[in-house]
């Protein structure tokens, strides 16, 4: 295993827990911290109740997040879920604590964590991976064979890298940067509320987590990057007053971190598994962070990957079968959500669909469930902006007063085209078949 964080330690709990001997290897001392927006819905708490980390989690003092709110310039909708396996919450976990609860459990699955330790190239017979060479905390070169190496080690992935597949076979440059800090929360009353505002162009949010403290994301267009660059203090402050629902939010409460930046976040799948390899988490596929879905996949599809490989651990064919099946199973569950992240990853203006839909959520709670439930993916877009609601939407926006009727319709396309049914994630699909890595 190489990384140990939330898809490295799901993976070696699922391993461990089979009665397997797993070793995972990072280059890190935990608690750490890693660049990453980390707020999970309730589908993403769930996950870690599911692989039992969610009491630890949960020790570290971050607020249940039970309700959520979507606002715009007008309208604000508020929101409860349907729950997942009696999850009913969210919660906005830092990064040194959440990581260290996911490695806790994973030793006590009877996973052997191995810290700062860097993987410096992998083991190979007659082109199958069969370990790793690495460079002990002490700076030893030390080599470990194993029927599976797992790199659940990120973006940059070395394993990706030594194996040849870090260049994705589909990918997407989205719109949007990320630019977040931590503030003093002194509003108690959100405390329970994870809150996202969308003004123009602009996207911000404010997560509640741990330690008193309320993690506060702006995603404006990269195109504005060089501004941020030349005065990121003095950005960050002018786009939170674009916002007027996240100035008052954030009214009383001072910063009381950095700010720290991420400005490509170019979504993609990789080739994902191969003769004694396979990369759950980033390593393999990753998603705008504009839907907060990062953990939540890492978790659940190194718990996936970890229960499909065990079985077959001890027979190269079998195995490389079972990592076909949950590649395959990962791609297929996660192509119309990476979509419909990509549509929202473009830092347009909201279009007057969505303005409509907004209206319609902030009057109709089961809208607004359904709309938050695909975010915690127990709905998939198609399924909650459904093609009929569409074309009512389409019609009360083109009456609406002052309607731009060309704007209406070419958004109507758009909208429709992007949730009815999930066509584009099928066609995609269709046009870009995953290859296969064994031919």
């Amino acid at each position: 295993m190489i990384g140990a964080r939330c898809a490295g330690s799901a993976t070696a709990i699922a391993l461990a827990r089979a009665g397997r001997r797993v070793v995972a290897l990072d280059r890190v001392a935990f608690p750490s911290d890693t660049l990453s927006t980390h707020l999970l819905f309730a589908g993403g708490v769930a996950e870690l109740d599911e692989i039992g980390a969610l009491g630890r989690v949960e020790a570290i003092g971050a607020p249940r997040l039970p309700e959520a709110s979507m606002a715009d310039a007008e309208v604000t909708v508020r929101a409860r879920y349907t729950p997942v396996g009696g999850i009913d919450y969210g919660m906005c976990v830092r990064r040194p604590g959440l990581d260290a609860a996911l490695v806790a459990t994973a030793r006590d699955a009877g996973a052997e964590v191995r810290e700062r330790s860097r993987v410096v190239g992998l083991l190979t017979d007659a082109g199958r991976v069969t370990g790793v060479e690495y460079e002990a905390a002490g700076g030893e070169r030390k080599a470990l064979r194993a029927p599976l190496v797992v790199g659940a080690d990120g973006r940059g992935s070395t394993v990706a890298r030594l194996t040849g597949g870090l260049t994705p076979y589909r990918s997407n440059a989205n719109g949007r940067a990320c630019f977040f800090a931590y503030f003093e929360d002194a509003r108690p009353e959100w405390r329970e509320v994870a809150a996202q505002w969308r003004v123009d162009r602009e996207l911000g949010t404010a997560f509640p987590c741990d330690d008193g403290l309320v993690m506060v994301l702006l995603m404006p267009p990269r195109a504005r990057f060089r501004s941020w660059r030349d005065d990121m203090e003095g950005e960050f402050a002018r786009t939170v007053a674009l916002m007027p629902g996240l100035q008052e939010r954030l009214e009383g409460s001072p910063r009381a971190t950095k700010i720290r930046s991420a400005i490509d976040t170019t979504s993609y799948f990789r080739r994902a598994s191969g003769p004694g390899w396979a990369l759950p988490g980033d390593s393999g596929h990753f998603k705008d962070p504009v839907t907060a879905q990062g953990i939540r996949d890492a978790v659940r599809y190194g718990r996936l990957l970890g229960e499909a490989a065990a079985p077959a651990l001890d027979s190269p064919r079998l195995l490389d079968r079972a990592l076909r099946r949950w590649e395959r199973r990962r791609e297929r569950e996660c192509l119309e959500c990476y979509a419909w992240t990509n549509r929202l990853g473009r830092a347009d203006p909201m279009s007057p669909i969505e303005e409509e839909l907004y209206r319609d959520g902030a009057e109709d709670p089961e809208l607004a469930r359904r709309m938050l439930d695909v975010f915690s993916r127990t709905r998939r877009p198609g399924e909650a902006f459904a093609l009929r609601r569409g074309v009512a939407l389409t019609g009360r926006a083109l009456r609406r007063p002052g309607a731009d009727r060309l704007r209406v319709v070419r958004a109507a396309v758009d909208e429709l085209g992007a949730t009815a049914g999930g066509a584009p994630a099928r066609a995609l699909a269709r046009i870009r078949p995953l290859p296969d890595p064994r031919g």
